[in-house]
């Protein structure tokens, strides 16, 4: 499957634009749509340098929904899933109870794990309301 016009939107809103290096919640240098590699302190990029690394780090997370997903999904649950996937990583996802679930045919089961995914801080691990947020919207983007 493809990542729609909208699917693409829906992470950048999700993620955010930012073209100085910030640290996210979980302490992780960050530019652009979310684009961690490489990024240090004081690092700035143009929009269209923003726009060239996302269009470069969504891929990825296509990917691997494709490559993991082994059920019929709509678009909607697609693109949640590729926005998931671009926020918690590849190899989570793989090990996750969401795409057990899913794979084995249980969509609402499936659904119902997004918002678990709404911790992060490394060490002092706690509930980010940015992450519950972003999991209310994947998952209702999931269901529609």
């Amino acid at each position: 499957m493809h990542l729609s016009e909208n699917g693409r939107l829906l992470i950048m809103r999700l993620e955010g634009g930012r073209l100085r290096a910030y640290q996210c919640r979980a302490g992780i240098w960050t530019i652009g749509y979310g684009h961690t590699e490489g990024v240090k302190p004081g690092d700035k990029i143009s929009l269209d340098q923003a726009l060239e690394l996302f269009n470069h780090d969504v891929q990825w997370a296509v990917d691997a929904v494709n490559a993991l997903v082994k059920v019929p999904l709509s678009q909607g649950q697609f693109e949640a899933l590729c926005s998931f996937v671009f926020n918690v990583g590849r190899a989570a996802f793989a090990q996750s109870r969401l795409l057990k679930k899913l794979n084995a045919g249980d969509v609402a089961g499936a659904a119902a794990e997004f918002p678990r995914w709404d911790r992060g801080g490394g060490a002092k691990i706690h509930i980010i309301p940015g992450l519950t947020r972003r999991r209310a919207e994947e998952q209702a983007h999931f269901l529609s």
